[in-house]
């Protein structure tokens, strides 16, 4: 059968492999040297790296969805490419290293910090455009003198027809979604149940804690506790979510922006957010979410919308139709257009030169 409109077709997949990194010259190297291949420990082989540039140099523009896919191959440097930096490395070592406790991990998060500035110093080498998910990862680059075009392209969701439907459960109930593989997920639920959710009890006694998500330890994250309900993955995450007094957000780690925050958005869902998970976005306290950094501003901020303290109604309206007109993929498509047009002429702009060049 021809494919659908708007279908993708997927042409070949290439295995990807661990990549060990053993002894200390090795991990010197891998922090000294920006250029090193597959800085992330995971990569293809030889093969699958020459059939993408021979494929690739078929076409005019090669996009790339994460940074990280692009560091999967041995090749450093690609012509006619937009690369769509979803998490800037540097930016998550950051908040990584403000995190933790213990010294020794303080340090080493400190020298990845260093070193992943040095790489996305060179990202204009590598790639003709870049796009990231908000103005302040795009600032953050600029002042890394970044040689290249920078077009934000924010995380977004889908648009539904008509309004969300919401239907809140009695007893109240506090949502969270989110891969639990990943470790800012993991890390921020796993805070939100050790000091939040029982001051959170002490208010609301019968309240229960739903976690929607693949992957994660489940034993560590119920806790064996009977209020906290573990649903994995939800078919039907509108109509769970419809269900939910409040989405949290306790992301504590992590770089980018929270792709959440725009769904919860667009379920017409009250959220409360740590500072880290709001960040990238144009919010602010008390208008379009609550944003709370402490464990204790974190639970009374729950409590508040359970209790529809605030004006619950109107922040969820100004939070919604910012999401359509910034969040949703129809307001997003003509800023992708824009990066892909400006890597079409670039490349156009470069050939013309290279002909003038050998017309000499």
């Amino acid at each position: 059968m021809p494919p659908q409109a708007g279908a993708v077709q997927v042409e070949r997949t290439l295995p990807v492999n661990p990549i060990r990194r053993r002894g200390i010259l090795s991990k010197i190297r891998w922090a000294l040297d920006p250029r090193i291949p597959f800085p992330h420990g995971r990569g293809v082989d030889r093969s699958s790296d020459e059939f993408l540039r021979e494929h690739s140099s078929r076409y005019d523009l090669i996009w790339f969805s994460k940074l990280r896919t692009a560091n999967m191959f041995p090749t450093w440097s690609w012509p006619h490419s937009v690369v769509d930096i979803d998490d800037v490395p540097s930016t998550y070592e950051f908040s990584m290293m403000a995190n933790q406790r213990e010294l020794r991990r303080r340090f080493i998060s400190a020298v990845r910090y260093f070193s992943w500035r040095r790489r996305e110093r060179l990202l204009g080498k590598r790639f003709t455009v870049l796009a990231v998910c908000s103005e302040t990862d795009k600032r953050y680059l600029e002042r890394l003198r970044v040689d290249a075009p920078i077009h934000v392209i924010p995380n977004g969701s889908v648009s539904r027809k008509g309004l969300p439907v919401r239907t809140p459960s009695n007893p109240p109930r506090i949502g969270f979604v989110g891969l639990l593989d990943y470790f800012p997920n993991r890390e921020g639920i796993q805070w939100f149940i050790a000091e939040c959710w029982p001051l959170i009890k002490q208010q609301i006694p019968d309240a229960r804690l739903r976690i929607a998500g693949k992957g994660g330890d489940q034993d560590l994250l119920m806790q064996n506790r009977n209020d906290i309900d573990r649903l994995g993955w939800v078919r039907d995450l509108e109509g769970e979510i419809a269900t939910w007094s409040v989405m949290i957000v306790p992301i504590r780690v992590g770089a980018g922006t929270r792709e959440k925050i725009a769904y919860g958005f667009g379920q017409q869902c009250p959220i409360v957010s740590t500072p880290l998970g709001a960040m990238g976005y144009d919010v602010a306290n008390g208008e379009e979410l609550l944003i709370a950094g402490s464990a204790g501003e974190f639970a009374f901020s729950c409590v508040r919308i359970i209790r529809r303290e605030p004006d619950v109604s109107a922040m969820v309206r100004k939070a919604y139709q910012k999401f359509l007109l910034h969040w949703n993929w129809d307001a997003i498509a003509p800023r992708i257009r824009e990066a892909a047009e400006d890597c079409l002429r670039l490349n156009h702009k470069a050939g013309v030169e290279l002909r003038k060049l050998a017309s000499w």
